[in-house]
């Protein structure tokens, strides 16, 4: 016959059983006597699952104890009840959290998604960008400015893919190999300043799940409740920051200076103010003569 709780605490405080034995035991009655306890009501599964993550909290419900109005048996019964309104919370949390995240990162995943029957049917777009390059740094006579070409492509380095960067070298007259050493060239050289740009980045994609956790979390909030109140509040505060964060990132300029692309190319930062300063100017040329056709 299985021994009660209260036997088993007895026999531990007579030093019959040992502290890692009686424990043992403790748990071993919560297996396999779920009936008997206050979330009876649990589905097998769920109850195993609480039991786990009860156990590491064992030793510190025992030490807890004190052998004043309730015996240990009622006291492990109103233990594991608050024990079960933790986990709860902590699993209605995490559900919140992943859900959340999930909803947030669907739409984007949709939006990013590419299709190769499309891509196919529509070829001839795929040179757009580098049609409007060629066209840009071309003069009336046909003429390639290799040296602004460069200027524009290393000043947008970080937008410049391997594989474009291979596609347009030949185009205007710059062997792919060079370009592309160039090209690392000039990211080693910015390598400081991307890392700092790259981890404000995730900042803030982390403040955004961060504010929209909250925001589902206060939705199945009770409405004027201690707990509501307390989030909403979390949540102003949250979005405060995201948004201070955004003005930051707004500002930071992600391109490189007109200095370092001149060291790269081995002209003077003058030289590269001047051919920028004129691919700015006919691109707006080029904007409003598309604009009117």
């Amino acid at each position: 016959m299985q021994q009660t709780l209260n036997e088993l605490y007895s026999k531990y405080i007579s030093g019959e059983l040992k502290r890692t034995k009686f424990e043992g035991l403790v748990y071993n009655y919560l297996v396999n006597n779920k009936e008997k306890t206050s979330i009876r009501h649990w589905k097998l599964d769920e109850y195993e699952d609480f039991l786990s993550w009860f156990y590491p909290r064992l030793r510190r419900a025992i030490d807890s104890y004190q052998e004043k109005g309730s015996s240990f048996e009622a006291f492990m019964a109103r233990y594991l009840l608050i024990s079960a309104k933790e986990y709860n919370v902590r699993k209605t949390t995490k559900s919140v959290i992943e859900y959340s995240a999930w909803s947030a990162r669907i739409p984007e995943m949709y939006v990013y998604e590419e299709s190769p029957v499309y891509l196919a049917v529509h070829k001839p777009q795929n040179n757009y960008a580098e049609n409007k390059l060629l066209q840009l740094v071309t003069d009336k006579k046909g003429r390639k400015n290799k040296k602004r070409i460069l200027a524009l492509i290393l000043k947008c380095y970080s937008y410049v893919s391997e594989n474009f960067a291979e596609k347009i070298a030949p185009a205007i007259g710059i062997d792919s190999s060079e370009l592309t050493e160039m090209l690392n060239r000039i990211r080693k050289l910015r390598e400081e300043k991307d890392d700092k740009i790259y981890f404000l980045k995730e900042r803030v994609h982390r403040q955004f799940y961060r504010c929209f956790i909250y925001e589902k979390r206060l939705s199945l909030a009770l409405e004027n409740s201690a707990a509501y109140k307390k989030l909403e509040l979390q949540l102003e505060k949250a979005r405060q920051r995201l948004e201070k964060m955004r003005k930051r990132m707004a500002i930071i300029r992600t391109e490189a200076t007109n200095k370092q692309v001149a060291e790269i190319i081995g002209v003077t930062k003058g030289t590269v103010d001047s051919s920028l300063h004129k691919l700015k100017a006919k691109w707006e040329t080029m904007s409003k003569k598309a604009a009117l056709n």
